[in-house]
């Protein structure tokens, strides 16, 4: 077991990579308290402004402009890669080969042949801790819902998600990379990734996959003459207008291996939807439903009353429910938690998995997040014909 505080860094200081660098900062604040407070080392971030002002605002000791720098500073145990997609495999293959615990952002990579190239970089060090963050994973809702699919609910007959975001509506946000790459690296990667990855969560391995579309609503994009945070708002463009590459809208079915299917629907054009994560689980014993726009409750509905006053009822999360306990300040029902909650217990985990400290269900693999990058890769290519995997 690891005693003397984890030093962290975090790559990219962009949305994702400022969520990371707040988690590190409050994950020794929740759940047990034998996890020593992690030293906040690096920032890092091509853009010298992003760098300086997550440096700053989350208490961490320097500011660098290239990740090398994190990676070769022997002051970091662990880092954070909140990148660009494209730029994952080089990051943690250099952070693993110089000795460092890493935690990537998903999709894992832009490739399988680059995720298979990552889990292998992963498999070789044993020694060290490659983790894949899929934040849904920690949310106390889900794993509450979760734990009533395992016990009264009975399994999984029906997977309904969606995942409606509206960041891609307006044809007036600049290009950035999150409009480059071919089909599949647009919203399927970006939040198709969090969503096939929750329902293996409650359904297990995906078995097959059929009927995709996947549409490019908006074609063209202006280009940035400066750099955009997050999804690209809020930046100056230029007159010039530059093609998008990757699709805005995808839809398809699933087969899972213990006979559930699954029924997709994904936007990053839904107008009025900023980050709607919606999933209905339809089992053998009831059903539940749960949505991100009010992460502190889930409803379901099972045989326990009489059928004349029976019906779908919402269940307020609170200490009793995965997470709660000691994971909030104030632990109480109704207080209600967010997003930004889950990144935290993920941080905790992967910091415990470092020290050795038993706990929180511990982190996906890299190998895990290869086998997502293999299940949107069938998604892909069901556009043409069902795909087996």
């Amino acid at each position: 077991m690891t005693q003397s505080p984890i030093g962290v860094a975090v790559i990219g200081a962009g949305m994702v990579g400022r969520a990371h660098a707040s988690a590190y900062r409050n994950a020794a604040t929740v759940f047990g308290l034998d996890l020593p407070a992690p030293r906040l080392v690096a920032i890092a971030d091509l853009h010298e402004p992003f760098a300086v002002d997550a440096a700053r605002r989350y208490g961490y000791e320097r500011a660098e402009t290239d990740w090398r720098a994190v990676v070769d500073a022997p002051d970091v145990d662990a880092v954070s890669v909140a990148v660009a997609n494209s730029l994952h495999r080089e990051v943690v293959e250099a952070a693993l080969a110089a000795g460092k615990h890493v935690l990537c952002e998903k999709p894992l990579a832009p490739s399988v042949h680059a995720g298979e190239a990552m889990a292998a970089a992963a498999a070789a060090a044993p020694g060290q801790v490659g983790a894949v963050g899929f934040t849904f994973r920690r949310s106390p809702a889900l794993n509450a819902v979760r734990r009533e699919v395992e016990g009264r609910l009975g399994p999984v007959r029906h997977f309904v998600g969606n995942y409606w975001c509206d960041y891609g509506f307006d044809p007036g946000r600049p290009m950035s990379w999150r409009y480059q790459g071919g089909p599949g690296s647009g919203v399927l990667a970006d939040i198709g990734s969090h969503l096939t990855d929750l329902a293996e969560f409650f359904c297990g391995p995906t078995a097959g996959v059929q009927g995709t579309t996947m549409a490019t609503l908006v074609k063209q994009r202006p280009r940035p003459l400066g750099v955009a945070v997050g999804h690209a708002g809020g930046v100056e463009v230029s007159d010039e207008l530059v093609p998008v590459e990757n699709e805005d809208v995808c839809t398809f079915t699933t087969a899972y291996e213990n006979g559930a299917v699954g029924t997709f629907s994904l936007s990053r054009v839904a107008f009025g939807h900023a980050n709607s994560l919606r999933v209905d689980l339809f089992c053998e014993n009831g059903s539940a439903s749960f949505e991100m726009t009010r992460p502190a409750e889930f409803s379901i509905i099972d045989g326990s009353a009489e059928t004349s006053i029976n019906g779908a009822r919402t269940v307020f999360v609170g200490p009793w429910h995965p997470y709660v306990s000691q994971g909030l300040p104030m632990d109480f029902p109704t207080v209600g938690h967010g997003q930004n909650d889950f990144f935290v217990y993920q941080a905790r985990a992967f910091l415990d998995q470092i020290a050795g400290i038993e706990g929180l269900p511990p982190c996906p693999d890299l190998a895990h997040g290869l086998h997502n990058l293999r299940v949107l890769e069938a998604v892909v290519s069901a556009a043409d014909k069902p795909v087996q995997l």
